[in-house]
């Protein structure tokens, strides 16, 4: 390693250039110039190479903790990267690469699809650049072959990697090559390919006939010490379960009497909200237009009531979600702009059902998204949640605050901005007002859930009924979310987590006399996706709006 003096700055730059080169394939989706021919390395030997560089960085910067030099931004980068270490370093006991076939195909549809989506090179360049990472496609898979351990991978995790696998081949030879308009190009890639097609069908046919032994889940040790030092909360899985709890039951009472004004409302608000999902559009198609309207409506009335300053050029595009995240996510979702680019485009993508649903299972995706969900959900994905949000923070001139966050802050910002909409009377009728109430609720539903599922407390039955009884979702909906659940352990408590703490920054930062609730959210927003515990420090001891230092 460089001998590098103990300074923040420098420690945390030198960090982000070993990041980047050992992750090409993020810092090309992040828009970092050079790194767009290569997946990079995914054999044990790379991996656990990149394990131990990560742990001894760590060591270096744990080392300087209080002696390090820099200002109070410095410093705030220097604990944003203590803590993504820090949670490294602690999953390194339960290994992705080991157990989940997705660690190995997720950057490969990421890097294919991205990049013709976001448009920051030319056609031919963008395909030259394609046909070279297909060129590695096959060994990647092999290594996903090769690394799995079936004393670790879970079944369930198999079944999601499996179902992804069957995708690869249309992708990649129909459509990606149906991205590039020259025809030419188009034969060229499609041509490129069919090695890499090939990889995905034996992948498949692996994947098919694994015996996979493993657990999902994590265990309630590892889910608290995630919780505490990478996401920096100050406690575990038990103490978030219960908050999880008061934040439904306090829920549970306002929507029923919110239910109860509805016309004919009794009160029984998981009755009001069945009936409101009667009401939606007829086809996925019909869905994705009336979401670009209600995203249209958002932008302009957040525009109206000056709640933020837009990012010069931003804009969000509504489409339907792509092809390969469809079997294993059940939701609307949010690409933000390339953070190291000029760009500023993003795109919310409505939740399209794969090619194999039924007639029936359609429909179910089109009651999960009906026209009183929508207000909510676009303002979730786009203003002023993550697409004005994510934005608005590409501007902040730190290169580490455009790369690393949480989803604690990122989903929690989603979360409250539905909340701040709703101070400002967007969710105009009860039948709205009903359903985002009810998308808060679900998200303390999710906290209940994925802590119970992880510590070993609730079957992945008891998870889907849970769901189905204690919010709206359909059957269907329900048994994509416990899986996504098992899968991505931590993350489904972020929403609502992040939200209530937002709201007490808010509450600390607007008595203080630090700003009106315009600079609250630029401020705030534009620092990134950081950690709560450091998101406060910015907001309380930051820089002032007249360049002063609140207490440090």
């Amino acid at each position: 390693m460089t001998d590098l003096s103990p300074d923040s700055a420098r420690l945390v730059d030198d960090f982000l250039d070993w990041y980047l080169d050992a992750h090409p394939v993020r810092a090309a989706l992040a828009g970092a110039p050079g790194y767009d021919r290569t997946l990079g390395d995914f054999t044990e030997a790379g991996i656990t190479a990149r394990d131990a560089q990560a742990r001894r960085r760590l060591e270096r910067l744990e080392a300087v903790a209080g002696t390090a030099g820099g200002g109070f931004e410095d410093r705030i980068d220097r604990e944003l990267v203590v803590s993504v270490l820090r949670g490294s370093v602690a999953q390194e006991a339960w290994p992705a690469w080991r157990r989940d076939p997705s660690f190995y195909v997720g950057p490969v549809f990421a890097s294919m699809f991205s990049p013709f989506l976001h448009r920051l090179a030319s056609e031919a360049e963008l395909v030259d650049a394609a046909v070279a990472r297909l060129a590695e496609v096959p060994g990647v898979l092999a290594a996903c072959r090769t690394n799995l351990d079936r004393g670790l991978a879970a079944p369930l995790l198999v079944e999601r990697g499996l179902g992804q696998a069957r995708t690869g081949r249309h992708f990649l030879t129909v459509t990606v090559p149906g991205l590039v308009g020259d025809e030419r190009l188009r034969a060229r890639l499609a041509e490129a390919a069919e090695p890499a097609a090939a990889a995905f069908d034996a992948l498949a046919e692996f994947l098919g006939g694994f015996a996979a032994e493993g657990d999902w889940r994590m265990g309630e040790e590892l889910y608290s010490r995630l919780l505490r030092e990478r996401e920096m909360l100050g406690y575990g899985a038990a103490e978030l379960r219960e908050r999880g709890r008061a934040a439904y039951d306090e829920l549970d009472a306002e929507m029923r009497e919110v239910a109860g004004r509805l016309p004919g409302g009794s009160g029984d608000w998981h009755a009001a909200i069945t009936a409101l999902q009667d009401d939606h559009a007829p086809t996925l198609e019909d869905m994705r237009a009336e979401y670009e309207a209600e995203t249209e409506r958002a932008r302009r009335f957040v525009r109206e009531r000056g709640l933020v300053t837009f990012a010069e050029g931003e804009e969000c595009r509504v489409v339907p979600s792509p092809e390969f995240q469809r079997p294993v996510l059940s939701v609307a979702s949010y690409l933000s702009p390339p953070p190291l680019s000029a760009s500023r485009t993003g795109h919310f993508f409505v939740p399209f059902t794969p090619d194999s649903f039924t007639a029936e299972q359609v429909r179910q995706r089109l009651r999960t998204n009906a026209r009183a969900q929508m207000p909510s959900i676009a303002v979730h994905e786009a203003y002023p949640g993550h697409h004005w949000h994510l934005s608005w923070a590409a501007g902040n001139p730190r290169r580490v605050r455009k790369l690393f966050g949480t989803p604690y802050f990122t989903e929690g910002w989603a979360l409250y901005a539905e909340k701040a909409m709703r101070e400002q009377g967007y969710f105009a009728e009860p039948a709205q007002e009903l359903a985002h109430l009810e998308f808060r609720l679900f998200r303390a539903a999710r906290i209940i859930v994925d802590t119970s599922l992880h510590c070993g407390d609730m079957s992945i039955e008891e998870a889907e009924l849970f769901m189905t009884t204690k919010s709206s979702l359909t059957p269907g909906t329900a048994k994509g979310e416990v899986d996504r659940y098992c899968a991505w352990p931590t993350q489904a408590p972020s929403y609502l987590t992040g939200a209530l703490e937002i709201d007490r920054i808010r509450a600390d930062h607007l008595a203080a006399g630090r700003g009106d609730l315009r600079s609250f959210h630029d401020t705030l927003a534009r620092s990134g996706s950081l950690p709560l515990g450091l998101a406060r420090r910015v907001a309380l001891e930051g820089e002032d709006r007249d360049g002063s230092r609140g207490p440090v």
